[in-house]
C-alpha cells in the first residue's frame, strides 16, 4: 500500500474570499454553495485538523513521489487506452444535467462528461479563480458588470460549438417560472431576473451577448461574491431548446441522452446502477488517455473488498475500510479535509412554495434544542464509528473555509446528560408518568422521530442507535422514524418534502465553493434551507455578508463570525462534525488527483498502466 495525505491546513484558512465556484475540478463545480451530501465517509467520516494530526504524517512522505496524483510524467508519456472504474456507494438519481441535478451521486457522474464551468478552482491554489471556459473577464468600473471571453473550438458531444447563447439558455432555463430546481440562487442578482421569472420579459434584460465568444452578465447590486455565485455551467441549447423547462428534468435528452463538453461522453445509462463513457477525441483540452471510464454503483459494505479485487479503480472509503487496505500493494490511500460537514436538524416548519414557514411548535423552546444538543455524544460518534478521524464542529460550516467562527465565541455543547437533563426540566419537559421519558409541558406524550440515512452501510445503523440511545438516557423518547433507514434519494425527497413525520434528520452538506455566502441553504426563502428557520436577524447578516462594504474580506468574516454565533445560539441545527475523505485508488490507475468533493480532477489526465 501506498498512502499520502493531502492536508489543507493554514494556507487554506487564510484564503482570500475570490473562491471560485464553478470550476471543473469538484472543488468549485457548482456554486449553488452546497450539494446535499450522502451521511458516508465523504462528511462523516470527518477530518482532523488538529496541529498535532495535521502534522503527524507518518506513513505519507515516503510514497508521495510514486503516488497516483502522478502530474509530473511528460505530456504523451501516459499510457494510451484501457478502461477506469469509479465507485459509489448509494444509486444516482440519474439528473444528468448541473442545472437540475441536486445530490452527489450525479455530480461525480456529471464531473466526469461535463466537468467544464467558466472558470475553475482548487484547494492547492487556495481556491482562486483561474481560467476555464472562460479564457478571460473584466469588471466594469461600478462593479456591477462582468464581461467573459470564451475559448474558441469547445464542442459539445452532438457535434456543436460551445457559443455565449449557451449560457444564456441556462440563465433563462433556470430564471424560467416554470423551474423548480436549487439554482435560482445563482441568477437572481441577474438585473431583470425578476422580470423574467414573472413571465414578465421575454429576456433577462441583464445578460447581452457581443457575439459567438463574449457576453456580458449586469447584477442588480454589486455585492461581494457576484462572481462566485454566478451560476457557472453553460446547458448545450441545441440539444434541449425543443424541451419545455417543466418537462427538461425528467426528458431523456437529460436522464438518457445527456450532452456535456467533458473528456467523456455518456454511451449507456442504466438508471441508478452504472454510467457508461467513452473518449471524447475533440475534447477542447486534448484527447484522454483512456478509451473508457464506468461509473458504478456496488454496495458500499464491500467498497474495501471490490478495490483489492479490483472491481472498482476509485473509490471513496470508511475509514474502517482503509484499515484492512494498509498493507495492500495494488492500492493507494489518500487522505484529504473536505469542504462538507454533517449534522442533526430540526424540522421547524415547512416550506410553502415560496418560502419557508417557521409553524412547527414541537421545537418552538430554544432551551429544548439546546437540550437535546448537550444528549449528543459527538465526540463518541467519531471515536466509535469513525475511527477518530473528526473534528467535532459547532458551526454549519467546513473547519477548512477561512469564514470558520472563532469557537471560543461559541456555545460548545458538550454532551452532558446532566445538563441536559437541567434545561428539560427549566422548559418545562418532566416525566409525568415514570417511564423515563419526559412529557411536554402540557403533560402530553413527547416522542422524536429521527429520520436518517442507510448508507454507509456498516455503521450506519449501530451510528444512528448510539444517538438514539444516548438522546434516551437523557430522558428523550427518541426513535427511528418508522424503525428504518432510508436510501440517499428517498430520505432527501422526504426531508425537502418537509414529510410530517419527520422531527430530526440527519442530514450532511457537501460544500460546493469555497465562497462561505450561506445563502442558499439558509436565507428564508431559501427551499434548501431544510430545517425551515426563519429569521430576520439572519437574513440581515446574509445580505450584510455579501454587501459592497464587504469587499473588505476583514469586515466580511466579522458579519460571518455574528451570523455563526446567532446560528449557534438559536440552533436549528446541531453540526456534528467536519470531516476529512478518504479514497481508495489501484495502484495501475495513474493522473488521479484527490480534491475537497472528490476524486475527479481532470479525467482526461487519468491512465492505466494495466498489461
Amino acid at each position: 500500500m501506498k498512502r499520502s495525505q493531502y492536508l489543507l491546513g493554514a494556507s487554506l484558512i487564510s484564503a482570500t474570499m475570490i473562491a471560485a465556484a464553478c470550476g471543473n475540478d469538484g472543488e468549485g463545480n457548482n456554486n449553488n454553495n452546497a450539494d446535499p451530501a450522502n451521511d458516508n465517509n465523504n462528511v462523516n467520516d470527518a477530518a482532523d485538523n488538529d496541529d498535532d494530526n495535521a502534522g503527524d504524517d507518518n506513513n505519507a512522505d515516503d510514497n508521495n513521489d510514486d503516488n497516483n496524483d502522478d502530474n509530473d510524467m511528460a505530456d504523451g508519456d501516459a499510457p494510451q487506452g484501457g478502461s477506469v472504474t469509479y465507485g459509489y456507494t448509494s444509486p444516482f438519481a440519474g439528473v444528468l444535467d448541473w442545472s437540475f441535478y441536486e445530490g452527489v451521486d450525479d455530480s461525480l457522474a456529471l464531473q466526469i462528461f461535463n466537468g467544464d464551468g467558466l472558470y475553475s478552482n482548487h484547494s492547492y491554489t487556495d481556491f482562486e479563480t483561474e481560467p476555464n471556459l472562460a479564457h478571460n473577464w473584466e469588471w466594469s468600473d461600478d462593479n456591477l458588470t462582468v464581461t467573459f471571453e470564451l475559448e474558441e473550438g469547445v464542442m459539445w458531444h452532438n457535434g456543436e460549438e460551445l457559443t455565449a447563447e449557451d449560457f444564456e439558455f441556462a440563465y433563462e432555463v433556470i430564471a424560467d417560472p416554470d423551474y423548480q430546481g436549487m439554482r435560482g440562487v445563482n441568477v437572481d442578482r441577474i438585473e431583470g431576473y425578476d422580470e423574467y421569472r414573472a413571465g414578465d420579459a421575454d429576456s433577462i434584460e441583464g445578460v447581452e451577448i457581443e457575439d459567438d465568444y463574449t457576453f456580458s452578465v449586469t447584477f442588480q447590486d454589486a455585492y461581494a461574491n457576484n462572481l462566485e455565485q454566478l451560476w457557472g455551467y453553460p446547458m448545450p441549447k441545441e440539444h434541449l431548446e425543443h424541451l419545455e423547462v417543466a418537462e427538461m428534468e425528467d426528458s431523456s435528452e437529460i436522464r438518457e441522452e445527456p450532452v456535456g463538453l467533458g473528456a467523456f461522453e455518456v454511451t449507456s445509462v442504466t438508471p441508478g446502477e452504472v454510467v457508461e463513457f467513452e473518449a471524447f477525441e475533440d475534447y477542447w483540452k486534448g484527447a484522454p488517455n483512456l478509451d473508457e471510464v464506468e461509473y458504478r454503483i456496488i454496495d458500499g459494505s464491500q467498497a474495501g473488498e471490490f478495490l483489492a479485487q479490483g472491481e472498482v479503480d476509485i473509490i471513496e472509503l470508511e475509514p474502517t475500510q482503509a484499515g484492512p487496505l494498509e498493507d495492500n500493494e495494488d492500492v493507494t490511500l489518500e487522505e484529504i479535509e473536505a469542504l462538507s460537514f454533517s449534522y442533526l436538524g430540526f424540522k421547524l416548519g415547512e416550506w410553502d412554495g415560496e418560502e419557508n414557514v417557521m409553524n412547527n411548535p414541537k421545537f418552538e423552546s430554544q432551551e429544548l434544542r439546546h437540550a437535546i444538543a448537550h444528549a449528543i455524544d459527538r465526540e463518541g460518534i467519531i471515536e466509535e464509528f469513525n475511527e477518530g478521524y473528526g473534528q467535532v464542529v459547532n458551526a454549519p460550516e467546513s473547519s477548512i473555509r477561512w469564514s470558520y467562527p472563532d469557537e471560543s465565541d461559541l456555545n460548545q455543547y458538550e454532551y452532558d446528560l446532566e445538563r441536559s437533563q437541567e434545561l428539560l426540566e427549566e422548559a418545562g419537559y418532566e416525566d409525568v408518568t415514570g417511564d423515563g421519558f419526559v412529557e411536554d409541558p402540557d403533560g402530553e406524550e413527547f416522542t422524536i422521530n429521527i429520520a436518517a440515512m442507510d448508507s454507509p452501510a456498516d455503521i450506519a445503523e449501530p451510528r444512528a442507535q448510539y444517538i438514539i440511545q444516548t438522546m434516551q438516557e437523557a430522558g428523550l423518547n427518541a426513535q427511528l422514524m418508522d424503525g428504518q433507514l432510508y436510501d440517499f434519494n428517498l430520505f432527501y425527497d422526504l426531508v425537502e418534502e418537509d414529510d410530517p413525520d419527520i422531527d430530526m434528520f440527519m442530514g450532511a452538506w457537501g460544500l460546493a465553493t469555497a465562497d462561505p455566502d450561506p445563502s442558499g441553504l439558509w436565507r428564508s426563502d431559501s427551499p434548501s434551507n431544510y430545517p425551515r428557520w426563519v429569521s430576520e436577524e439572519s437574513d440581515e447578516l446574509i445580505a450584510e455578508g455579501i454587501s459592497e462594504e464587504a469587499l473588505d474580506q476583514d469586515y466580511r468574516q466579522e458579519v460571518y463570525q455574528e451570523w455563526h454565533q446567532l446560528v449557534n445560539e438559536e440552533l436549528p441545527m446541531i453540526p456534528l462534525n467536519s470531516p476529512e475523505n478518504i479514497y481508495g485508488i489501484n495502484n495501475d490507475v495513474g493522473g488521479v488527483e484527490v480534491n475537497v468533493r472528490d476524486a475527479i480532477t481532470n479525467p482526461e489526465d487519468w491512465y492505466t498502466e494495466e498489461d
